[in-house]
């Protein structure tokens, strides 16, 4: 990962590009990047192929984060990337192996994009390349640094009630449970283009109010937990034809906003958040809470890990003297 200032007045960033998704409540009709102006690469992923940039639109007020992540492949474009239009410049060649850079026709280029404005300096911190680190929360830990950080500092989800209350996104929505207690919708993360099943990750987002994290779980939310769990599969299989073995299912600890939501995910795909110290399989959260205790993550020592410059983290160097 690589962050780096650059003051080039165009550089590939900033030329007018379509963008093949755009995921945002302001400047919904843009159909360039005409006009962004390059501050910052905050982060550049080689392995995922994105980067995200800091910056600001002309004549708009704010910040402006834009990730940029090239599209995989798809078994339906190859054949218009394997034709004389797909030029060739040889880098070298050594026995029986030769490496190119390949220029595919530009209406094969796309990139999908995201675009966050105004963009807070929390997103700015959040979209930053940084170190990461490891540490332990105990409920202690939760009711004296998390609990009063998250209602003192935590994003604000109004995105998330405008999923909720059909004032946004409603075209996205692949299913929904409309009970206030046990219901949820189930609609595609901005991270998955729509097009590589692969790659497929759905998020749940729960009608019920009030529930910030898995620390908030009891046993009174278990009917709400088996209504996602099955539900959520089954929509995916009707709709997408993807078994339930094949699914990754887990809900975040720290999550990224603090309205209870699950993370469905392909197997065959590893997107940032699914591994130790971040994922909690679903099916897990259920049976520790049916067959262990019924209040498990309201007792439970959790693992937490965090960027180095996440404002919970230092909460908690501050708290602990840790450097």
């Amino acid at each position: 990962m690589a962050s780096s200032n650059h003051s080039d007045s165009e550089t590939p960033a900033t030329k007018k590009i379509k963008l093949a998704d755009v995921d945002t409540s302001y400047n919904s009709d843009l159909t360039s990047l005409h006009g962004f102006k390059l501050i910052k690469v905050l982060n550049e992923n080689a392995q995922v192929k994105n980067i995200v940039l800091h910056g600001k639109f002309e004549n708009a007020d704010g910040d402006a984060v834009i990730i940029l992540e090239k599209t995989p492949f798809s078994e339906e474009t190859l054949p218009h990337f394997l034709t004389s239009e797909t030029s060739l410049v040889k880098e070298f060649h050594n026995d029986i192996y030769s490496q190119y850079m390949c220029h595919p026709p530009s209406r094969f280029s796309a990139l999908k994009g995201t675009i966050i404005h105004p963009a807070t300096t929390k997103h700015l911190d959040k979209y930053s390349a940084q170190s990461f680190h490891f540490l332990y929360e105990t409920p202690q830990d939760y009711e004296a640094i998390t609990l009063p950080f998250i209602e003192e500092l935590s994003f604000s989800i109004q995105w998330v009630y405008n999923i909720l209350e059909k004032k946004a996104e409603v075209e996205r929505i692949v299913f929904e449970d409309e009970d206030p207690v046990t219901g949820f919708v189930l609609l595609p993360d901005i991270k998955w283009d729509q097009k590589q099943l692969e790659n497929l990750y759905l998020v749940a987002i729960c009608h019920k109010h009030g529930i910030k994290s898995l620390r908030d779980l009891d046993r009174s939310h278990l009917p709400l937990l088996k209504n996602i769990l099955t539900k959520g599969e089954e929509a995916i299989k009707q709709k997408y034809g993807v078994e339930s073995d094949q699914l990754r299912i887990y809900v975040h600890y720290q999550p990224s906003y603090y309205h209870f939501h699950v993370h469905f995910t392909h197997l065959n795909y590893d997107p940032p958040g699914c591994g130790i110290g971040k994922a909690h399989l679903l099916q897990d959260v259920i049976d520790n809470i049916e067959n262990i205790d019924e209040d498990y993550y309201r007792k439970k020592t959790l693992a937490c890990v965090f960027k180095a410059n996440d404002k919970l983290f230092k909460r908690f160097q501050s708290a602990k003297n840790v450097k």
